[in-house]
C-alpha cells in the first residue's frame, strides 16, 4: 500500500465510519477498487469519483444492482425529505425499533443505518435524480 491511507492507519472499519471516509479520500490515494455493485458499492464508487479518484467496481454477477434490485418497494428511511414534505411522523428511533423487531442483531449498525437514512436517501435523490417521493409503509 505504500503511502496509501491504509498504510497510515486508515483501516476499512475507520474508513467506513462516519466522516472518516472523506479524510481517507483526501489523502494521496490514486485509485480505489470497490467490491460489489449494489446500492452500497455504487454509492461508494460515486463518492470516490466525486473526490477525483479513479475507481473500478467489481461484482460477482454479470450485472450491477446486487440485492438492491430486489428492493421494489423503495428504500427505507426515517425523516426523509419526502416524509417531511408529506408531514409524516417518523423518527430514527421508530425505524430502529422496527429494524430490531425485524431480526437485526447488531444495535450499533442499526443505529448508524437509521440515523443516517434520511441524509442518505436525500443524497440518492439529489445526486442521481432518483424519484423517491412515493412514501409507503
Amino acid at each position: 500500500f505504500g503511502s496509501s491511507p491504509f498504510a497510515r492507519g486508515c483501516s476499512f472499519e475507520r474508513c467506513t465510519s462516519s466522516g472518516f471516509l472523506h479524510s481517507c479520500l483526501q489523502s494521496s490515494m490514486q485509485q480505489v477498487i470497490v467490491v460489489g455493485g449494489g446500492l452500497g458499492g455504487l454509492s461508494a464508487a460515486h463518492t470516490v469519483l466525486e473526490h477525483g479518484i479513479k475507481v473500478v467496481v467489481i461484482d460477482k454477477n454479470a450485472f450491477f444492482g446486487g440485492n438492491s434490485t430486489k428492493a421494489t418497494s423503495g428504500i427505507n428511511g426515517a425523516l426523509t425529505r419526502a416524509q417531511r414534505n408529506l408531514k409524516i411522523a417518523d423518527s430514527p428511533e421508530i425505524f430502529s425499533e422496527d429494524t430490531m423487531r425485524g431480526g437485526a442483531s447488531r444495535p450499533d449498525l442499526v443505529k448508524v443505518l437509521c440515523e443516517e437514512s434520511a441524509p442518505s436517501v436525500d443524497w440518492i435523490t439529489d445526486a442521481f435524480g432518483v424519484d423517491l417521493s412515493l412514501v409507503s409503509r
